[in-house]
This record gives C-alpha cells, structure tokens and sequence, in this order.
C-alpha cells in the first residue's frame, strides 16, 4: 500500500495516509506534476490509463504523483518521471498550489502539487500500466482544445495551465 505525506496549507508534513484513503477523505496531501517541453515549445502530454484508479483515460501534464513517506521531491519527480515515460532526467522546481476537485468514483484530490519543468526533445517510452498514450502540442492549441473539450483531460491539469505563476514557469 503506497502512502502519501500529509500537509497543513503551508506544506508542513503533519502525517502520512495510505493513497485511496486520502483521496476518499479529501486530505490534504503532498503531490508534483512535470511539464516536459521539447525545443519547439511544445508540451508533452500523456494519456492516462484507463486503469488508474481515478481519471483513467484522460489527457494530463507530462507526469504526476506523490513523493513517498521520506522521499525528496527530487527524488519522487525523478522516480517517476522515469517509471512512467522512461525518460531519466531532473525537472527543475517552478511554483507549487493547493487545489481541491471532486473526481470520478467518489474520489477527491486535495493537493499541495508542486509543478516541475524540463526540456525533453526525444521519444518517451511509456509503461502501458500508467500511460495509454502520449503526444506533444502546441501550447496554444492546447488552450483552444481544452476550452472546447475540457472533460478529456484531468482536472488538476487544466487548473495547472490557468494558474497565474504558469506562463513564468514555462518561459
């Protein structure tokens, strides 16, 4: 069972919970999320599989999950960037935010995410158990296809590129 850290709103552990638990109670956990950009700008998406235990299906950001119980964030966001996509490198910090949304299966994420950015301008190599598919867009059609068809992508990812600190990051 994978647990996750527990936060306060300042994103001081105050705890760990087993993963499903959170997400079922809505506390407050620790999480990151990692935009890859190729050289031409464009932002490397994946496709979630359809069986993960929330969002399955959905497009999202590069990458996404949760440290570890003791783990550093340069750590977990090389872990899994690497388990995921097959790609080993170490996205830099960017900004971070809390979010709170209401998920398939009765499920809600309540996370202090931490977004990472890199540049990648190779192939990923997905693990079919995480990543049905992936593809690279243009970061303005991007925002075009999220307004027209938000509910193909993950809730988290769609706050993420609104946020305010996001256009700084990605520069």
């Amino acid at each position: 069972m994978e647990h996750v850290v527990l936060v306060d709103s300042q994103d001081n552990p105050i705890g760990t919970m087993e993963k499903l638990e959170a997400h079922q109670k809505g506390v407050l956990h620790r999480a990151f999320s990692i935009l890859l950009f190729n050289s031409k700008g464009e932002l490397l998406l994946q496709k979630r599989a359809k069986t993960k235990y929330h969002s399955g299906g959905l497009w999202s950001n590069t990458c996404c999950s949760h440290p570890l119980p003791g783990e550093s964030m340069a750590d977990a966001t090389r872990r899994k960037l690497k388990q995921e996509m097959g790609i080993d490198l170490q996205p830099e910090f960017a900004y971070k935010f809390i979010y709170k949304a209401n998920l398939d299966g009765n499920l809600i994420e309540h996370e202090y995410d931490h977004v990472f950015v890199a540049k990648f301008d190779g192939e990923p190599i997905i693990n079919k158990e995480e990543v049905e598919q992936w593809k690279y867009m243009k970061f303005d059609f991007l925002q075009a296809e999220i307004m027209e068809n938000p509910d193909v992508y993950t809730c988290w990812f769609r706050l993420m590129i609104n946020h305010k600190q996001f256009a700084e990051a990605i520069r």
